[in-house]
């Protein structure tokens, strides 16, 4: 300390001890580095010998960034936001804590950052609270058996690849296939239950975060929805931060005994995001040039998502992780490792999109290995032999595409099969209530639609959903509970689907 440096503090202390009593004055040490290089995202900075891993850095008057690298040399470091105001030479400062997201129910039926900054152009944001974006997955003990099913409200996921609360499961295939319509449908279905639902967008264009915000808000319930963006056009680092931040902020709320549901979309951008900023930190590529830790990545993400203990409040993290395929290649290095991450996939094939048959989920490819257990028993009741039979018309039908002959029977599980692809045919942004679904695959199962013309499947379904909500509440709210379906129940669904048959073969 320079003998002028401490005049000037006496001075100060005398002072301020006249007007605010003692104060005590001691000298306090701080590190501070100098930014050597940047750019791309990534800064180099010398110096800062007592930085942490995963620590929050200032750069100059606000600029931040979070150490990513530690070397004898100096630092390497992630921008997490606009760097216009830092070059080479701008000092660089520690703060001791690592990077905290805001959390809590001011978040609600917002549109935010990685960092938990508002881009609605609403009022700023008061959480009380601000949690890591990095926290540790519950550990084994804390832990329940997924019992509780979690409907999508699509009749192909919910009857033959439940997914349940708590649950981790992947949705996959290639670019413009549906993936984001299944997803965002999931998250439309909560509107009449307690579940807050986040989706983070990992460098999507702005005009589809619009899209989604706009879907959520004119179908959904948007006050219980929570949406983290992170652009193309926005530092990398907010990317790849992105999927953490969200899975912080719907932890809050798990935690409290809640249920929360969030979407990655998608996380092959964020492994790219992550292969460029690793790169650009000079860690050692490996297969396709992304580092070592790309598995540790994701897995340290997607376990977080459970079903808590009634000791720890019984609340649940259910996650819908987005991986985009190449060509439906889904041996390449991304999609392999999500796969064996996840309690299962929903694999979306191009053939079928193109063909119209939307959602284009590949039932053979598909699978979910914890929802059978979550699965309301009268759906269960008719989804046990429904996929085996749809696998069985999927293989005849090739044959018969070639044009020869085939018996009466084979005949019919084909053209019954036609009109099971039909049942399943759903519009985005259409959810169905679980008894809609019940009552159309009880249609299939009595065979009381092998007689009706292909191309009136749609107006039969559109008709029954009418019927039961005019008609039979009460059974449709049973059924919508999870209810079992008894005799009463089938007859009576029976009996709207006869008069929805016979108003549909009149006109």
């Amino acid at each position: 300390m320079t003998p002028r440096l401490g005049e000037e503090l006496h001075k100060w202390a005398v002072g301020a001890g006249s007007r605010l009593g003692p104060v005590r004055v001691e000298p306090r040490q701080q590190d501070i580095g100098t930014v050597a290089s940047l750019g791309d995202g990534v800064a180099r900075i010398h110096g800062l010998p007592s930085a942490r891993q995963d620590e929050l850095l200032v750069l100059g008057e606000d600029a931040a960034a979070m150490a990513a690298t530690l070397e004898p040399g100096g630092v390497g470091a992630i921008l997490l936001g606009p760097w216009g105001n830092v070059s080479a030479g701008t000092e660089a400062r520690g703060t001791g804590d690592v990077v905290r997201v805001p959390v809590g129910e001011a978040l609600l039926g917002r549109v935010v950052d990685p960092l938990g900054q508002p881009l609605d152009g609403g009022r700023p944001l008061l959480a009380g609270e601000r949690w890591p974006v990095e926290r540790a997955a519950p550990a084994i003990v804390d832990r329940a058996v997924i019992t509780r099913p979690l409907p999508t409200g699509i009749t192909v996921v919910d009857a033959m690849i439940p997914v349940g609360l708590g649950q981790r499961e992947l949705i996959i295939g290639d670019r413009k296939t549906g993936k984001t319509a299944i997803a965002l449908d999931a998250i439309i279905n909560q509107r009449g239950r307690d579940i807050v639902c986040v989706y983070v967008a990992i460098g999507q264009k702005a005009s589809s975060i619009n899209r989604v915000v706009d879907a959520v808000r004119r179908h959904g319930r948007p006050e219980r929805c929570i949406v983290v963006a992170a652009a193309p056009d926005q530092a990398p680092g907010l990317s790849w931060l992105a999927p953490y931040a969200a899975c912080t902020m719907a932890e809050y709320f798990s935690e409290r005994g809640g249920d929360a549901l969030v979407v990655y979309d998608d996380l092959t951008k964020h492994a790219a995001v992550h292969r460029q900023l690793s790169l650009l930190l000079r860690r050692p590529p490996g297969r396709e040039a992304y580092p070592g830790d790309v598995f540790y990545l994701h897995s340290r993400l997607l376990e977080r998502a459970a079903q808590w203990s009634p000791e720890r409040g019984g609340g649940s993290l259910t996650a819908l992780p987005l991986a985009e395929t190449q060509a439906g290649n889904l041996t390449a290095f991304i999609p392999t490792n999500l796969v064996s991450i996840t309690d299962g996939q929903i694999y979306l094939e191009p053939k079928l999109f193109y063909e119209g048959q939307r959602p284009a989920v590949n039932v053979g490819l598909s699978v979910s290995r914890v929802g059978g257990k979550t699965q309301a028993p009268a759906l269960k009741g008719f989804a046990e032999s429904l996929r085996l039979e749809y696998a069985q018309f999927l293989e005849l039908e090739i044959f018969t595409r070639f044009g020869g002959m085939v018996d009466e029977r084979t005949r019919r599980i084909v053209e019954h099969g036609r009109r099971t692809r039909a049942m399943l045919v759903q519009p985005p942004l259409q959810p169905r209530s679980a008894a809609e679904q019940v009552a159309g695959l009880l249609a299939l199962a009595t065979g009381r639609l092998d007689p009706l013309p292909l191309e009136t499947v749609e107006r039969f379904k559109t008709g029954l959903g009418q019927r039961l909500r005019m008609e039979a509440p009460v059974l449709m709210d049973h059924l919508d509970a999870g209810g079992a379906l008894g005799e009463d129940e089938r007859r009576a669904l029976e009996a709207a689907i006869d008069a929805d048959l016979s108003d549909l073969m009149a006109r």
